[in-house]
C-alpha cells in the first residue's frame, strides 16, 4: 500500500507513548493521537482486524483503480463513512479527494476536522497512488 502522510513522523505501533531523545516517556497529545488514529483507520481494510470486522476505510481497495472522478467520489464516501462511524473524537468538516498535480496516477486526500473536545480545526493530508 502506498499512502504517504505529510507528517514528519510515521505512525508508531502500538499507538502509545515512547521514550523521547532524552529517555523520557511522553504520551501523545490529543492532536497526535487523533491524527494517528485517523491514519490507522484509513489504512486498515475491513475484515483485517479480528473481532472488529467492519473497522477501516480500506483505501488499499483503490490501488489498481483508474484515477477518475467516479473513483475519487467512492474514496471520499468511504472516508466519510469510516470517520463518522469510528472516530468519535472528531467533527468532520470536509473531505477533499483530488487528482495529484505531480502524479496523474495519484490522488491527494485532505481530511478537515475539528477536535470535539477543543473545537480546534485540524487537517490530515495523504497521497494515495492508484496506478490503474
Amino acid at each position: 500500500m502506498t499512502i504517504h502522510s505529510q507528517l514528519k513522523s510515521p505512525i508508531g505501533w502500538p499507538l502509545l507513548a515512547g521514550p523521547d531523545a532524552s529517555g523520557q516517556w511522553r504520551w501523545p497529545g490529543l492532536e497526535r493521537s487523533v491524527s494517528d488514529g485517523l491514519r490507522a483507520l484509513l489504512s486498515t481494510r475491513p475484515r483485517e482486524l479480528m473481532m472488529h470486522a467492519d473497522y477501516g476505510a480500506g483505501l488499499q481497495d483503490f490501488l489498481h483503480e483508474p484515477n477518475t472522478l467516479a473513483v475519487r467520489a467512492r474514496i471520499l464516501e468511504r472516508i466519510q463513512t469510516a470517520v463518522a462511524r469510528y472516530e468519535q473524537r472528531v467533527q468532520l468538516d470536509r473531505v477533499e479527494v483530488s487528482e495529484d498535480e505531480r502524479d496523474a496516477a495519484a490522488v491527494r486526500i485532505e481530511v478537515h476536522y475539528r477536535l470535539r473536545r477543543t473545537g480546534e480545526p485540524q487537517r490530515l493530508a495523504l497521497a494515495l497512488s492508484l496506478g490503474g
